[in-house]
């Protein structure tokens, strides 16, 4: 087994397992680090016992590479692939067939952890067909959020490995915060060059709910929206602690994604499951359109979509209303169809 690959593939089952992220990063570090190792000294030094000595690499991924390299499966990457013999959710097997990609990714170039070359790599592995890269607006600095500068720097990036990946798409993409009146915190020049806009609320969510209603009809009226992004903004478990849903009144919401055909997020971060599930009912018995996400910050998230996919199975949400289940074409024909013509 190639050390290399083998420290890539932990940091993975890691990820999807939601190890701490700083130990899977350590192990994602360690690869590179050997990845870029002259020719022969990898062999050299895990002869000579020395790995450690390089930077990025400890007892445990040391441990790993030269298990690798000395041609069996390591120890603790065979653990890991034996937990990771079953969905991390049953019950959504049905739905998770339909889907040909995700609409909600992030990437080094915010606050996710690795290239976009390894994300669309790992969604090509899963399967997909396209993958939407949506890091976050400049607004959220908290996330590297990307100024228009380094948009435009990121959609030349994107031109040139969607190039080397064809048929695979890497969708180009944002996800763009809400403002507090409403707007979207991006250029509307650049909103209008995206594949897919993902609009969600960052800051102030415990706003009045009169106000949270307006300010969220007003961003899912915007021409360029192409779906709600975790609408409540809840957090029900996980390291960052837990947050209680934002207020706004459904029937608005929901009946403004309804008129401006703006699919309702079912976001498959297991920390978020949201919308809770009477607001999942609500959205899917008024008729919205749903898109299947993971919100992944990493590589072995994007194996997220199996709790989305139960949820979706569980409330009856039918193919025809799940966008990130359609062909690559008639999903650009819907994300677009509010642009004007170039």
């Amino acid at each position: 087994m190639d050390p290399v690959a083998a420290l890539k593939r932990v940091a993975y089952l890691m990820e999807r397992e939601r190890a701490e992220a700083r130990r899977a990063t350590a192990f994602r570090k360690a690869a590179r680090r050997l990845e870029d190792l002259p020719p022969g000294e990898l062999q050299r030094r895990i002869a000579a016992g020395t790995l450690t000595d390089l930077p990025d690499v400890g007892q445990r991924t040391a441990g790993v590479a030269t298990e690798a390299a000395q041609g069996r499966v390591p120890d603790y990457l065979a653990a890991l692939e034996e937990r990771a013999g079953a969905p991390l959710a049953e019950g959504g097997e049905t739905v998770r067939g339909w889907l040909r990609g995700d609409l909600h990714t992030h990437s080094e170039w915010s606050d996710g952890g690795s290239p976009i070359a390894d994300m669309a790599h790992a969604a090509i592995e899963l399967g997909h067909e396209y993958v939407a890269l949506t890091d976050h607006s400049p607004r959220l600095t908290v996330a590297r959020g990307l100024s228009p500068e380094r948009l435009r720097e990121q959609l030349d990036v994107v031109e040139r490995l969607n190039a080397e990946l064809a048929p695979f798409r890497i969708l180009t993409g944002i996800e763009v915060d809400i403002l507090d009146d409403g707007e979207l915190d991006q250029e509307p020049e650049l909103l209008a060059r995206l594949d897919v806009v993902v609009a969600s609320v960052h800051s102030k969510l415990r706003m009045d709910r009169g106000a949270m209603t307006r300010r969220m009809v007003a961003a899912v009226q915007h021409p360029f929206v192409d779906v709600l992004g975790h609408c409540t903004g809840r957090l029900i478990t996980g390291g960052r602690g837990t947050r209680p849903e934002s207020e706004f009144d459904p029937d608005a919401v929901f009946g403004a994604c309804l008129d401006n055909d703006v699919a309702v997020e079912i976001n498959s971060r297991p920390e978020r499951r949201d919308p809770p599930t009477r607001l999942l009912e609500h959205a899917l018995e008024l008729g919205c359109l749903f898109s299947i996400d993971t919100d992944a910050h990493a590589p072995g998230q994007l194996e997220f979509l199996d709790h989305g996919c139960a949820r979706a199975q569980e409330a009856g949400v039918p193919r025809e209303r799940i966008v990130n289940a359609r062909p690559l074409d008639e999903l650009l024909a819907w994300s677009r169809r509010s642009q004007p013509e170039a």
